[in-house]
């Protein structure tokens, strides 16, 4: 994707989408509620926030809508999706002539600084992307939260079910290790928590368009 300036609204709400290449949003005015694969984070002004490739989020604008910046980026994913720069401004102005630098300017100056939501929605995500054999009504009696109340609070926080959500975390992660993985595809489904191979491939076809055997390895 190119660089790009996007002046958000008071109050928008942005649907749980994702995007085909990593890219990095700096927020450069107002705030926002994001909730994607790694969690839910409060985004305000002088904020960066890391996205690899194919994950997923929703955002929730405030009052003051956002101005954000967003720029390509290349380079393995760091621990700590969300930071904060010394100076947004320089990037911004780096940003005009050349893009790939300005990211990594970004890069380099970025501090983690993470401001995580950890309301029960939040700990089933974390939940749900480290169990894949977790039972949501055994959860839901352990937390004392009715069980129907856990897919319609879970989608209202995330934009998805939370048995979608567990499925793209296992196509996740499935997908980071696939270029470095020495066995079959059948191995890597079984040891990423699918039922077997075709529900691998269904999966990372939803996520990327292609199957596992057409992507680089």
């Amino acid at each position: 994707m190119p660089s790009s300036i996007t002046r958000h609204p008071a109050f928008q709400h942005m649907p749980r989408h994702r995007h085909a290449d990593g890219y990095v949003a700096l927020v450069l005015a107002g705030g926002y509620v994001e909730a994607g694969d790694r969690g839910r984070l409060r985004v305000g002004a002088g904020h960066a926030v890391f996205h690899a490739a194919h994950e997923s989020h929703q955002n929730e604008f405030l009052g003051v809508g956002a101005q954000v910046l967003n720029l390509p980026i290349t380079g393995p994913a760091l621990v700590e999706s969300m930071g904060v720069v010394a100076d947004p401004d320089a990037i911004v102005r780096l940003a005009e002539h050349d893009p790939s630098q300005a990211a990594e300017l970004l890069r380099q100056t970025f501090r983690p600084a993470p401001t995580r939501l950890n309301d029960w929605p939040d700990l089933l995500a974390e939940a749900l992307a480290a169990d894949p054999d977790l039972a949501l009504a055994e959860w839901a009696d352990a937390m004392g939260i009715a069980p129907q109340s856990i897919s319609r609070g879970f989608r209202r926080a995330y934009g998805t079910s939370p048995k979608r959500y567990r499925l793209e975390q296992r196509a996740l992660l499935a997908l980071r290790r696939l270029p470095h993985w020495q066995g079959s595809i059948a191995t890597l489904a079984a040891d990423t928590g699918f039922a077997d191979q075709a529900h691998l491939t269904r999966a990372i076809v939803a996520l990327t368009g292609h199957p596992p055997s057409r992507l680089p390895r």
